[in-house]
C-alpha cells in the first residue's frame, strides 16, 4: 500500500507543479492582454478556476499522505504512547469513512443527468472534467489515508 501512495504522490507532485504553471501562465497572459493589448481572454478566468480547484484536491491529498494538515494535538501531546496510536488508528477510520460517503456522492453528482450534460461558460467543455477532480483527489486522499492507517497498526507512523 506505501508503495501505491508513493507512486500516487509523486504524480501528484508532477500534475501539481504542471498545473500550477500553466495557471500562472495563463493568468499572467490574461493580465498582459487585458492591460497592455486592451484584448481581454474570455477564457482565461474559467480554466484558471479550473485549474486551482484541481491542485487544490491534489495539494489536500498530499496534505494528508505527508500529515501536514492542520491539527490539534493537545490531547495526544498528554496521553500515553499506546493511548495516540488508538486515537490515530480511530481518527484515520474516521476519515475513510468520511472520505469513502464523499466519494460515493461526489460521484453519484459527476454521474447525474444535471452535470453530464452540462457545459462550461467560456471554453465550453464538459463540466464533468472540472468536476472529476472531487472524487479524485478524495481518492487519493482515501490510498495516502490508507497507507498511513497500516503504517499505524504496525506500530510505527506516529505523528
Amino acid at each position: 500500500m506505501k508503495a501505491l501512495s508513493n507512486g500516487i504522490s509523486s504524480i501528484e507532485k508532477t500534475l501539481a507543479v504542471i498545473l500550477m504553471f500553466a495557471m500562472a501562465v495563463i493568468v499572467t497572459l490574461a493580465v498582459c492582454f487585458r492591460y497592455i493589448l486592451n484584448s481581454p481572454l474570455s477564457w482565461a478566468g474559467e480554466i484558471a478556476v479550473f485549474l486551482l480547484i484541481w491542485v487544490s484536491f491534489f495539494g489536500g491529498s498530499l496534505g494528508l499522505k505527508y500529515k501536514s494538515q492542520a491539527a490539534v494535538t493537545i490531547l495526544l501531546d498528554y496521553v500515553p504512547a499506546n493511548v495516540k496510536r488508538i486515537i490515530l488508528i480511530l481518527g484515520h477510520i474516521i476519515m475513510l469513512l468520511f472520505l469513502v460517503l464523499l466519494i460515493y456522492y461526489s460521484v453519484n453528482w459527476i454521474l447525474s443527468p444535471s452535470v453530464a450534460f452540462q457545459k462550461s461558460t467560456a471554453l465550453l467543455i464538459p463540466m464533468w472534467i472540472p468536476y472529476l477532480a472531487v472524487p479524485l483527489g478524495l481518492s487519493f486522499a482515501g490510498i495516502h489515508l490508507l497507507s498511513n492507517l497500516f503504517e499505524l497498526f504496525k506500530g510505527g507512523g506516529g505523528q
